[in-house]
């Protein structure tokens, strides 16, 4: 008893309330505003920063208290802190899913398990999945890889912790040690990080982002927050001052406009990001500066209490929802705000009635309470909450058993299956041409003219894009007999170029280039201005979007219209506008064209290019 009273007496530190708002406001405006908040993923390397600090300096005032540790003890607490509204997301969201929406099924199973031991970034590692797809990879339980790699840290480190300062005992030695470890973790994300290849490995795995951890729990044995006086030299305040608000602003900078497809981030770019968060808790956690005083206010101290919940919470809200809303891509800022709006009232609420009696519940009496309470008549609102939280568990059960594994839909089972089919129709090309296709066929099947069909047997053209382009290629095949087509699934604007030019060195890219390009997410000028630069002076004909659900739509579009105003050989193919309202065209991803909007696809691009093609004769 007399120990828990000596370590309550740690000074609480309510400027953190402020870093971890800063971190989780990022974050869940870089998934629901990625165009405004480009660099807002780096909200994780905060929390990872701040939480190695905190953990590892409570670890160190216990040692120094009691020259041990209680591993056991420190166990449960974290254990009381998170598990509770992670155990409540995962039985709520199953549930859901096992009622409404059973196309998340799949998996979910090994999902929840994975996510129960703090080991969902490996196993999301390793069944392909990522983290930048943000329309083929949708699920609720995507963020949790972040939360797997702090159960792991959690998990190892205060044994690691033990054997330092029960061996190495010199906090010099011990922060150096830290500090070589942090260095070769971003090492080995910067030797595994391949450029134009999905990041996702390097971006989820423990060994690849321990640094920013590692840089918090160095910080600890050098900056411990009980031995830091608040009376200092003016001098030494205005030092930290100043480099408490530098780190601030650069960091709100790196939020607004760090894009995580910069290579820059995984050579080091995260590591530096990781050292700003350093400077920026160590100032905050002084007593003698002034930014844990600036850092504290009603809003961030509310924001920063139920940081963990809202970060919880943020992903099955934006999934579930925006599966209901089919008019996303029209209505991004009244549907960001009712998104908002539902994950502060749910965090709201799990933090009253989950987390914080759960956090504070004494578990060590668990059976002698139960036996009491079972002899006690349950009151009728009782029986309701037990009620309905038994059968919200069974729905959950019932989910987990039924859950397959990678099972796919009819629909999603076929487009793949074109795909995979095009994708060897698309590699022939670039070798061999299509013998041209009898023009009756074209003139009934895709509504050409003869003269049109005629145009398009000899036209040069190249095909570049993502998987609407490889949906294509078999039918814009049989109308442009001579055309090369590179295409990927899930193909980004901003990897395109160096595609581009080695198409050009491989005497690929024809005078005509057809782009289906935007699908995936947006894209800024200065992306789309590599891109036609790398193009040249070829004719550039561009396939805007039709992604009612994604909130990119209008965005890419808009972008697209300007582009084709800046550039004389950009000429903008208005699927979006000839699409609008034939729901019956499309798959159930409301995206790709089924086998009749496929026809309907081909027929209205391929008139359009040729007239365009006439007109620059």
């Amino acid at each position: 008893m007399e120990k828990q009273k000596r370590l309550k007496t740690s000074r609480y530190i309510t400027g953190i309330d402020g870093l971890r708002s800063l971190a989780v406001i990022g974050v869940i405006l870089y998934h629901l505003l990625p165009s405004t908040m480009k660099g807002g993923y780096l909200g994780v390397p905060v929390f990872f920063t701040v939480s190695g600090y905190l953990i590892t300096d409570l670890l160190c005032q216990e040692w120094e208290q009691d020259k041990r540790i209680s591993i056991g003890q420190f166990y449960v607490r974290r254990m009381k802190r998170l598990y509770p509204s992670l155990v409540f997301l995962l039985v709520t969201a199953s549930a859901y899913i096992t009622l409404f929406q059973r196309n998340l099924l799949a998996n979910l199973r090994e999902t929840v398990f994975s996510s129960l031991v703090y080991l969902n970034n490996w196993w999301q590692i390793n069944n392909g999945l990522s983290y930048f797809d943000r329309f083929a990879n949708e699920s609720p339980f995507t963020h949790i890889w972040s939360l797997a790699v702090e159960g792991q840290n959690y998990l190892i480190w205060p044994v690691l912790f033990y054997f330092l300062m029960k061996f190495v005992k010199r906090r010099d030695r011990i922060f150096y040690f830290i500090m070589a470890l942090s260095v070769l973790s971003a090492i080995s994300m910067a030797v595994l990080y391949t450029p134009n290849v999905d990041p996702t490995r390097v971006y989820y795995g423990t060994d690849t982002r321990f640094f920013s951890i590692g840089l918090g729990s160095a910080l600890a044995f050098v900056w411990p927050s009980t031995r830091l006086k608040k009376e200092v030299p003016q001098q030494a305040k205005r030092l930290m001052n100043y480099a408490g608000i530098g780190s601030f602003l650069i960091l709100v900078l790196a939020f607004l406009f760090l894009d995580a497809h910069y290579n820059f981030i995984y050579y080091g770019g995260m590591f530096l990001v990781s050292l700003l968060c350093v400077i920026l808790v160590a100032v905050t956690a002084h007593p003698g500066a002034s930014i844990n005083r600036w850092l504290t206010n009603p809003v961030f101290t509310w924001i920063g209490k139920r940081s963990y919940g809202i970060y919880l919470y943020q992903f099955p809200v934006m999934i579930f929802y925006e599966s209901k809303i089919s008019n996303l891509g029209d209505q991004v800022g009244l549907h960001t705000l009712i998104e908002l709006v539902l994950i502060l009232v749910i965090s709201e609420l799990s933090y009253r009635f989950i987390e914080r009696p759960l956090g504070r519940f004494d578990y060590g009496h668990l059976i002698t309470k139960f036996k009491q309470r079972i002899r006690t008549p349950l009151l009728p609102k009782e029986i309701a909450l037990l009620t309905v939280s038994g059968l919200v568990l069974l729905t959950a059960l019932v989910g987990w058993i039924i859950a397959p594994n990678n099972t796919l839909t009819a629909d999603q089972t076929k487009l793949q299956q074109q795909i995979s089919d095009n994708k060897k129709v698309a590699e022939k090309s670039k070798t061999t041409n299509q013998e041209a296709v009898a023009p009756e066929k074209l003139t009934k099947k895709y509504e050409l003219t003869t003269a049109q069909a005629e145009q398009a047997k000899d036209l040069p053209l190249t095909l570049f894009g993502d998987s609407l382009a490889l949906g294509a290629t078999t039918d814009l095949q049989d109308v442009f007999p001579n055309i090369v087509v590179e295409g990927e699934v899930g193909r980004q604007l901003y990897d395109s170029p160096p595609i581009i030019q080695s198409l050009i060195d491989q005497n690929l890219l024809a005078e005509n280039v057809l782009i289906i390009l935007g699908t995936n997410g947006s894209f800024t000028e200065a992306q789309m201005d590599d891109v036609m630069k790398t193009i040249g002076q070829r004719n550039v004909y561009w396939v805007n979007t039709h992604i009612p659900t994604k909130r990119w739509q209008n965005e890419v579009n808009a972008m697209l219209d300007r582009a084709a105003e800046k550039y004389d050989n950009l000429f903008v193919i208005d699927w979006y506008d000839y699409s609008e309202g034939n729901d019956e065209w499309f798959y159930d991803d409301r995206v790709h064209p089924n086998e009749d909007g496929m026809e309907r696809y081909v027929s209205f691009i391929s008139a359009k290019l040729l007239e365009e093609v006439e007109k620059t004769k």
